[in-house]
């Protein structure tokens, strides 16, 4: 049996969430060295934190397939003051370009100790934080969210997919999971709901996948 490879990366603000860009920009390639490995989802180039990293493209499907309702956790910088009615709303789902947002956990905590952004933070009224938690990923959809209830995103750091955390990565860090690890998080996928796969099958391992919306 080919052992699979998973990487977990603290990808920096401003850095693509793929190997090569247009625009000469610092990649992945420029932290990562580890070839055949690709993004199991992403991260706007404006959003930090934790990207997964692999050469199962079955893997890459549980992770990124939004009807295995994979949790993903974030901590986001908001301006304007939060209250319980904003928070209730996100709660429930908000409509975001035509589409209503799946129910979500949401609430306001202390400010976190994270690493100095390359580019500060600069807002013009009061910030807060909130932890929030969701199963879908469409593009830039925390942004939406908050913006629907009058508190746009600041900073946006995601620190869980599912059961795999940041931990003690630092920005522009990375780990590889031991194979231990790897075979618990197969066996704890395998327990999430079954989607319809294509007619064609799983992903191949060479293929590159394409990447799902971020936030």
């Amino acid at each position: 049996m080919i052992k699979s490879r998973v990487l977990l990366f603290y990808k920096p603000f401003g850095v693509p969430s793929t190997f090569t860009d247009e625009l000469g920009r610092a990649t992945l390639k420029a932290y990562i060295p580890v070839e055949e490995v690709y993004s199991a989802g992403r991260l706007d180039l404006d959003s930090e934190g934790l990207l997964v990293l692999t050469d199962d493209g079955d893997l890459i499907h549980r992770l990124t397939d939004p009807l295995h309702h994979l949790p993903k956790t974030y901590l986001v910088q908001v301006e304007g003051v939060v209250t319980a009615d904003a928070l209730a709303t996100l709660e429930r789902g908000v409509v975001i370009q035509g589409y209503r947002t799946r129910r979500c956990r949401v609430m306001k905590i202390a400010a976190p100790e994270l690493p100095e952004r390359d580019k500060p933070v600069t807002p013009h009224g009061p910030t807060a934080w909130l932890r929030m938690e969701i199963e879908e990923g469409k593009k830039r959809q925390i942004r939406h969210m908050t913006a629907a209830v009058g508190l746009p995103t600041l900073r946006l750091i995601r620190v869980a997919v599912g059961a795999l955390h940041l931990g003690e990565l630092k920005p522009g860090e990375y780990r590889e999971l031991s194979e231990q690890e790897t075979l618990h998080l197969k066996d704890a996928l395998k327990k999430t709901p079954s989607s319809v796969r294509s007619a064609g099958g799983p992903a191949q391992i060479k293929r590159k996948p394409v990447n799902r919306g971020g936030n």
